[in-house]
């Protein structure tokens, strides 16, 4: 079953403090974090993400859709809001083999996302399951492979160990 993630990109870099620290600063570089922590997301989770961004506001904006590190990331047209292309692409990628999640915190687009048959997350949860998700992967990762040291004179020969280790004691 292939399970998409549609993710209204700002609401989610607005709901999250970190992120909308990183946005008062520079908001190429809160969408490149997120886009980064959703990539990494999509490889541990097995989503399809599709992350929107509002361009509805930039006059004579066209469309925009790109792939990449794994992600769709979306920039709406002049005009169009997040909000109406997430809820067409739920319904253009509805199937019976497909399942389909909207992260979003608008209320109003909750309730239309659920009335058509998709789940619903809230930004700020999606922003937790993330965190959640990397952080059980990184744990389950040390402890399948724990952290070995390697001390520079596991690398030496014996004559050079000898001597670096009288040169540590010499005052």
């Amino acid at each position: 079953m292939r399970h998409y993630l549609l993710v209204d990109g700002y609401n989610v870099i607005h709901a999250n403090a970190e992120l909308a620290a990183i946005a008062a600063d520079s908001i190429d570089m809160a969408r490149e974090k997120l886009c980064d922590a959703l990539c990494e997301f999509s490889a541990l989770s097995r989503y399809t993400i599709i992350v929107v961004f509002d361009a509805h506001l930039v006059a004579g904006g066209m469309e925009s859709v790109s792939a990449e590190r794994g992600i769709e990331i979306v920039f709406t047209k002049e005009a169009e809001t997040a909000d109406s292309y997430i809820e067409r692409a739920a319904i253009r990628r509805r199937a019976k083999n497909t399942k389909i999640t909207v992260a979003t915190s608008d209320l109003l687009e909750q309730i239309i996302i659920i009335g058509s048959g998709a789940a619903r997350i809230s930004a700020q949860d999606l922003w937790t399951e993330i965190q959640t998700t990397r952080a059980r992967v990184l744990e389950r990762y040390k402890k399948t492979r724990p952290i070995k040291k390697n001390p520079l004179e596991s690398f030496l020969d014996p004559q050079t160990a000898q001597r670096l280790e009288e040169m540590r004691y010499e005052k």
